[in-house]
């Protein structure tokens, strides 16, 4: 080593002079990068902020649906059989009762004439069996009367002659007494001369003709008495007896007469029930509607189904099917319920014609939810009141419930909306620009916006995305 080179390593100067430089050039850099930083920075919160504002916002819903039938039937005939005439084909507009088929009948028509004759002989005989009832009761209720009327005459008759015979017998007894009184008289005068013989026999004749008569009335008093008792009797008896036999010819010509009823009723119920299995052999409309379906053709045998579903399904024994009317039916999940009230304005856009917006209303919500994979939603029914020419059974559609508007409300982006430790909130900037949680109050939610309540002020930023390098922390 020289001494120059001694010199030259003993003097500092060049070694403070070279620090020095490499400490601005370090200081300038690393200025340099963190004001890049920070540049870079803002631009980022630029990109994945939006800021808070107040907007009017309508409260809208939207959903997905289907046209469906407001009244769907599948028709099939009330018993099984061949299907002998169809008088309609699918597309048909039908009238209620107009008829659609015919079974085949011929036998139940058959079964019909035979009910109807049968009908007709049980009230003939009902009616012959009545006729002669009403000849009996005519015939005892005659001679009843007849022995009545003896009877009544002979109890007239009887007291009657009773009474003359008594009569006749104290008449009897008064001419005896007269006679008897004359007949002693006059024997004094016999004795003293005053009358004659002749005379006197007279009157004791007399006497004797008086007692006699006597005799013969009380005899025939008695013979009355005998007599005529038992003759009262006898009519008596004869008019109880043929009051017993017509009272016992009316009550088995009333049970006769129930059992023929009876006889008529079950031949009248046998024949409604041929009439009824006819009738129904004719396959009538239930009510106003078009036919969407046909399953069967002329001479298929054909059975009965189930005929009332809301969601008809062809079967192979039903013969066609029937709906009346349309209306669309979407699913609204649990959580928009609230908003949705009968009477409600819809908007209705089929995918058959994505640029027209058919009107409809809520016309009936569901009273009970539907659960499909864990997931709760309510039928909601709405009246089609524009495109019903357009808008057919069975196509899809989205629909839209038009709500309240909301005036001049605090409105985020709801991809915005976070969730920390169970409670809800937004990412801010902090005072370096860092995502900060901040808990905040929701209120309702339209398209991709939520109402905020408490929580934040307009103007404030939040962030709808975070920047790649902060989101390893929120991982």
């Amino acid at each position: 080593m020289t001494v120059s080179d001694l010199k030259k390593q003993n003097n500092p100067l060049p070694w403070i002079f070279g620090i020095m430089v490499g400490g601005v050039i370090f200081v300038s850099g690393t200025t340099y990068l963190m004001m890049g930083r920070s540049n870079n920075n803002i631009n980022n919160i630029e990109e994945y902020t939006v800021t808070i504002t107040r907007q009017n916002i309508n409260l809208e819903i939207q959903s997905s649906g289907t046209v469906e039938p407001i009244q769907s039937v599948n028709i099939s005939p009330k018993n099984p059989g061949i299907l002998k005439q169809l008088r309609v084909d699918q597309g048909f507009i039908l009238k209620k009762g107009q008829l659609l088929a015919v079974m085949e009948n011929e036998e139940l028509f058959a079964q019909g004439a035979q009910a109807e004759a049968r009908v007709k002989e049980a009230q003939a005989s009902l009616q012959e069996a009545n006729i002669k009832l009403q000849g009996d009761l005519q015939k005892y209720s005659a001679q009843f009367a007849q022995a009545t009327a003896l009877l009544e005459e002979s109890k007239r008759r009887i007291p009657q002659k009773i009474a003359q015979t008594r009569s006749q017998l104290k008449e009897a007894q008064s001419k005896l007494k007269l006679a008897e009184t004359q007949l002693k008289r006059n024997e004094n005068l016999l004795k003293e001369g005053a009358i004659s013989a002749d005379r006197f026999d007279e009157l004791a004749n007399e006497y004797l003709v008086s007692q006699s008569k006597i005799q013969e009335t009380l005899q025939r008093l008695e013979e009355i008495q005998i007599t005529e008792e038992p003759e009262i009797r006898r009519l008596e008896a004869a008019a109880g007896e043929i009051n017993i036999g017509l009272e016992e010819r009316q009550l088995s010509g009333k049970a006769e007469l129930e059992r023929l009823k009876a006889n008529v009723k079950a031949a009248e119920a046998n024949l409604q029930i041929a009439k009824i299995q006819y009738e129904d052999t004719f396959i009538i409309a239930p009510f106003d509607g078009v036919v969407t379906q046909r399953y069967a053709n002329e001479g298929a045998f054909v059975t009965p189904t189930t005929s009332a579903s809301s969601k008809a399904s062809a079967t192979s024994s039903s013969i066609i099917a029937l709906a009346k009317g349309l209306e669309v039916v979407a699913k609204i999940p649990e959580i928009d319920l609230a908003q949705i009230q009968i009477g409600q304005p819809v908007e209705i856009v089929a995918d058959s014609y994505p640029d027209q917006v058919f009107e409809g209303v809520v016309k009936a919500i569901a009273p009970e939810a539907i659960v499909e994979q864990n997931v709760t939603s309510f039928e909601v029914k709405i009246d089609i009141l524009t495109g019903q020419k357009q808008l057919l059974s069975k196509m899809n559609v989205e629909v839209k419930f038009i709500g309240q508007q909301l005036d001049n409300v605090l409105v985020v982006p709801t991809v915005a909306i976070v969730t920390e430790k169970g409670k809800t909130g937004v990412m801010i900037p902090d005072e370096n620009n860092k995502p900060k949680f901040k808990p905040i109050t929701i209120g309702l939610s339209v398209d991709d916006k939520t109402q905020i309540l408490t929580g934040v002020s307009s103007g404030e930023k939040v962030f709808i995305d975070l920047p790649p390098e902060e989101k390893r922390f929120f991982n």
